[in-house]
């Protein structure tokens, strides 16, 4: 046994080259322990351990810095740098986090959870430790698609004319979350075709010294690669061969499936929670405006899984042109869905609430100011969606609810949804964006609403004093509340859904002064620049006393849903106190 050996990179060394392999295989099995039992990034951690090895063998962490983008595929560097109870001991598997974390190791430099980051933050790093005169080297960690991303290639760009040490490793397992889509990957198939030696070479086109490698799982020939570049005086891209998923044949064949995901047995790769069932209303509602509109295209970045679009179907509407994965190249999408929909075509662009982060600027400028009526979807914003504080979408509301001629509809059931979908891709006016809920609930009956009358509040129940206003998903616990409080005193109160977001219904919003002294706001957003601080604004030189309730702006984590609101006061129990003073 070697792994139980080792608690830091310096380790490693102790070892001679042949001992990697074992040690490799070793770590391996650590990995899938844990995400065999408790699921995480299998496919990207399977496919670097071999390379991850060899890198603590050469280089002197932390000392030597290495900055893993997306990071997603650093387990197999965490199991090395003193974190391996996380991966071998089931107690321990909620330690750490699924991405580098400077506050669980002086091994990582940076928290990431997003793609095409780690040469320009590597970039800052040499620049940083030339100034301050260091020697050490800077190694930036790159793959799974993310060279699509823009700020990737504009970090190769400016590594291109930089004149001392830098190296980026280049993990190509020919693989994003899903395929690679993209002319720069024909380059990397060119250039793995022919052991490095294409003409047509990216990297070299941008002024770097390249070098590459075909089987990035042999560790004798990692460390000889790895060692012809340490302590380089100049940028140079190690381009390495890898395969996603090695070590499990069927991670191996379906690489997109194993990219990540929850428990499953080794055996054969099934899921262990075999009773969960993914939700078809984004996808049904998709195809069928597909096949009702002709000119309808459907614009994602990488995420196509996201949207429903799998297998043989995607393929099928990426082949007429009117399913389009652009990678992940999120600010490409949307420019482009603003170029669809200029040209008389339907544009639908979606993808995960957090990644929309990425594209303020596009969807301001290229589709807003141009009024290009664009429809974006929004999924997993909010409590209800991922947890990670690398992956949390709290400020949606705040960003974008505030940009001219964009509409923001928040549903509160899949029937709403249902309904501004529609509108949204049969409209012309404006840019609409639908933040979609991550947990559906049903209203019984289809949504009727006239959504082209802009800013119309519905009032799912009157009563006095007291109204309450849930946003999306909040306002069943609008509806909840209103039911204990009037349960145990009585005394009916006014529940508002809201549905708009980037704009208010001050006729409704006017008519309550006249029998209320009282407005909760409730959202699972940021107070900050959130819908309610809108409604207080606009009662503020009134004698209307308004509460609003959401998410405080941090960088929550690891958290349940209920746990998350109940945080920040919005717990039915706390809601009905608060009305009651």
């Amino acid at each position: 046994m070697f792994l139980e050996k080792i608690n830091s990179p310096a380790d490693i060394k102790k070892l001679s080259v042949a001992d990697l392999r074992p040690l490799s295989d070793e770590v391996r099995a650590a990995l899938i322990n844990k995400i065999s039992k408790a699921g995480g990034h299998q496919g990207p951690n399977l496919g670097v351990v071999e390379l991850t090895v060899a890198l603590h063998y050469v280089f002197d962490s932390p000392r030597d810095k290495i900055v893993f983008d997306v990071s997603h595929q650093c387990y197999p560097h965490k199991i090395l740098t003193g974190r391996k109870a996380a991966f071998t001991d089931e107690a321990h598997f909620h330690d750490v986090t699924g991405f580098s974390n400077p506050l669980e190791s002086e091994h990582d430099f940076f928290t990431i959870g997003h793609t095409s980051t780690s040469v320009s933050l590597a970039l800052g790093l040499a620049h940083g430790r030339d100034v301050c005169g260091g020697k050490e080297n800077i190694i930036a960690f790159i793959g799974d698609g993310s060279l699509s991303g823009g700020e990737a290639l504009e970090g190769l760009d400016t590594a291109g004319e930089y004149k001392k040490n830098l190296i980026i490793i280049v993990n190509d397992n020919d693989q994003s979350i899903a395929e690679n889509h993209g002319g720069l990957y024909k380059t990397l198939k060119s250039l793995r075709e022919s052991n490095g030696k294409a003409e047509n070479n990216i990297f070299k086109g941008f002024g770097l010294d390249y070098r590459y490698l075909e089987d990035g799982h042999d560790t004798e020939k990692l460390v000889e690669f790895l060692k012809s570049a340490k302590d380089i005086d100049h940028p140079i891209v190690l381009h390495i061969h890898t395969i996603k998923g090695k070590g499990l044949p069927y991670a191996e064949k379906d690489r997109e499936t194993f990219h990540a995901g929850g428990p499953f047995n080794v055996e054969d790769g099934s899921p262990k929670n075999k009773g969960e069932s993914g939700d078809t209303t984004v996808y049904d509602e998709l195809v069928s405006l597909l096949k009702k509109d002709q000119k309808s295209v459907i614009l994602n970045a990488g995420t196509p899984m996201a949207l429903g679009f799998v297998g043989k179907d995607r393929d099928a509407w990426e082949a007429n042109g009117r399913f389009v994965d652009v990678g992940i190249a999120e600010e490409n999408a949307v420019a482009m869905a603003s170029g669809v929909a200029k040209a008389g075509g339907t544009a639908v662009f979606g993808t995960f609430a957090p990644f929309f982060q990425r594209v303020y600027d596009q969807m301001s400028h290229d589709v807003c100011l141009n009024n290009s009526p664009v429809t974006f979807l929004l999924l997993a914003a909010g409590a209800w969606g991922m947890s990670s504080n690398t992956h949390i979408a709290f400020c949606d509301i705040s960003m974008f609810a505030h940009i001219p001629n964009l509409v923001y509809l928040v549903p509160t059931t899949r029937e709403e949804y249902q309904a501004m979908f529609r509108f949204a891709t049969t409209q012309k006016k404006h840019p609409v964006a639908i933040r979609v809920p991550r947990v559906w609930v049903s209203g019984g009956k289809a949504d009727t609403t006239d959504y082209s009358i802009l800013n119309k509040s519905e009032v799912v129940q009157r009563g006095e004093k007291i109204a309450l206003i849930g946003v999306g998903q909040l306002l069943h616990r609008a509806v909840e509340a209103a039911k204990a409080y009037e349960s145990e005193t009585g005394k009916p109160v006014t529940v508002i859904n809201p549905k708009f977001v980037s704009g208010l219904d001050e006729e409704m919003l006017n008519s309550l002064k006249k029998d209320h002294s009282l407005v909760i706001t409730l959202e699972d957003g940021e107070v900050e620049g959130g819908y309610g601080s809108r409604v207080a604004t606009f009662y503020g030189d009134s004698d209307m006393k308004v509460k609003v309730l959401g998410l405080g702006k941090f960088f929550d984590t690891d958290f349940k849903p209920e746990e998350l609101l109940e945080k920040y006061g919005m717990s039915v129990e706390n809601i009905v106190k608060m009305m009651k003073r």
